[in-house]
């Protein structure tokens, strides 16, 4: 028995048992009894991540999917999740517990994922995973390149971010047509933020959204007094920011408001 890769969810199954192990291995933080994969299509990482201490719990949106995992594991079966993670609510899982997230992520809605994720990473002390090569790396990227953005910012707000190692496309069915990156995010201790975080999201999107034009310009929206529009800072572009100069930019226009 097999799956059927799907190109609609956007599965591509790893074939790779060292790949694989390696994935599982990424996980190191011990502060929580729980592990949610997301998309074990046919059970690859799945199979690893059932010999760690943790507990494993997998959420899997192909029926398929879950009926061969139900008949592969069957220590699994009441652990099996078949709903679409992009649209749970994590609170009413693991009884309010930390757990950790891993998968190899569908590209279609990996960027969806880790934004999941942010949202809840006041339950989600780290995070592991695979994704198309150019988002894990855009989501590790430092600043002053073109790789770095929205999701580079947002995500290194709340976790610390390493890009693990690159896996090419033959070690897939179907074999995608670029490269894949692992990465690993582990929650900063301070996962809050000293500014409001609505205005803060707005404010790294609104600059991205027109990165080539200096901050003066990119965030005219927000109605910046004249005084405000002098500041240094806004002479810069978005990518030359550093998340803690978004912070201090996002404090600087709240005031302002005021």
């Amino acid at each position: 028995m097999s799956v059927k890769a799907k190109k609609h969810l956007g599965q591509h199954f790893l074939t790779d048992e060292n790949v694989a192990k390696k994935i599982a291995d990424s996980l190191k933080e011990n502060t929580y009894e729980d592990v949610l994969e997301i998309g074990p299509g046919m059970g690859v990482l799945t199979k690893y991540l059932l010999e760690k201490e943790y507990t494993t719990h997998v959420i899997e949106i192909d029926t398929e999917s879950v009926q061969y995992l139900k008949a592969l594991y069957l220590n699994l079966a009441d652990r099996i999740i078949s709903k679409d993670f992009l649209k749970i609510d994590l609170n009413n899982f693991f009884d309010n517990k930390q757990f950790a997230v891993i998968g190899n992520f569908p590209y279609n809605i990996s960027s969806q994922i880790v934004f999941k994720a942010i949202e809840n990473r006041h339950r989600i002390p780290e995070f592991a995973g695979m994704f198309q090569k150019e988002v894990a790396q855009r989501i590790a990227e430092k600043p002053g390149t073109k790789t770095y953005g929205i999701l580079s910012v947002l995500t290194q707000a709340f976790f610390d971010a390493q890009y693990l190692f690159t896996v090419p496309p033959s070690v897939f069915n179907p074999p995608p047509k670029v490269d894949s990156g692992v990465i690993r995010l582990v929650r900063k201790e301070n996962y809050t933020l000293p500014v409001d975080e609505i205005l803060f999201f707005k404010v790294v999107k609104t600059a991205f959204n027109q990165r080539r034009k200096m901050l003066r310009g990119s965030l005219k929206t927000f109605n910046l007094s004249d005084k405000l529009r002098e500041d240094a800072i806004f002479a810069q572009r978005p990518e030359q920011l550093s998340v803690r100069e978004f912070i201090s930019l996002t404090q600087k226009i709240a005031d302002d408001v005021i």
